[in-house]
């Protein structure tokens, strides 16, 4: 939406636990650890035709996942955290994403944006939310992540964040082969394929993943 483009899916974020969501919408289904809720949603079924947030693209019945506000701890593999609480606020929901652009919320008539992500869309800016090495410890991927967002927006790489992305370069490993294969194929792919080469070569990560 910030950015001008269409919207290909909604992530939705809210303080009532699973069991409250499963209770309100009966055709829900809820199987992971993660708080996330599934809900199947017809087009036929919205009513407010004025709303800003349209869904018109959305096929007749899509999954649309619904999840409590949360917090975590620990990632011994740098992938997956160990413990998940559910949160109160969705500002604190907000403090575990990856960038600062991701880390935005729309409650329909306002945006929540503590992180300042919307300045950072408007200066082109990957930004890491609060301390980058802390970021890229808890998920290894997010350091490919940062390149293939780079370069599929035209951005640059904010330089603390690149910094942190050289020094945990060697986490990589404990990332698969086919989730980077997957990121190294959308650098490749996207309108900036050189500068997202040369990204991975700078921070040390080319030699490390081919």
């Amino acid at each position: 939406m910030l950015l001008g483009r269409e919207t290909k899916d909604w992530d939705f974020t809210t303080n009532a636990t699973p069991e409250e969501i499963l209770s309100l919408f009966p055709d829900s289904f809820y199987d992971n650890k993660f708080g996330t809720v599934g809900v199947p949603f017809e087009k036929s079924k919205i009513k407010n035709q004025k709303s800003k947030i349209q869904f018109k693209n959305q096929n007749l019945k899509d999954i649309f996942e619904i999840t409590t506000f949360r917090s975590e701890q620990g990632y011994s593999d740098h992938r997956h955290p160990d413990k998940i609480t559910w949160g109160k606020t969705v500002e604190e929901d907000l403090s575990r994403r990856d960038f600062t652009i991701n880390a935005i919320a729309y409650d329909v008539k306002n945006l929540i944006d503590p992180f300042r992500g919307q300045e950072d869309i408007d200066n082109k800016v990957i930004k890491a939310v609060g301390d980058p090495s802390k970021r890229f410890e808890e998920d290894a991927l997010r350091i490919m992540r940062a390149v293939r967002l780079a370069t599929q927006l035209g951005f640059i790489i904010e330089p603390t964040t690149f910094a942190a992305i050289k020094e945990k370069a060697p986490q990589i490993i404990n990332v698969s082969g086919e989730r980077i294969r997957d990121e190294l194929l959308k650098i490749l792919s996207s309108p900036y394929p050189y500068e997202g080469v040369m990204m991975l070569k700078n921070a040390g990560l080319l030699t490390r993943i081919l």
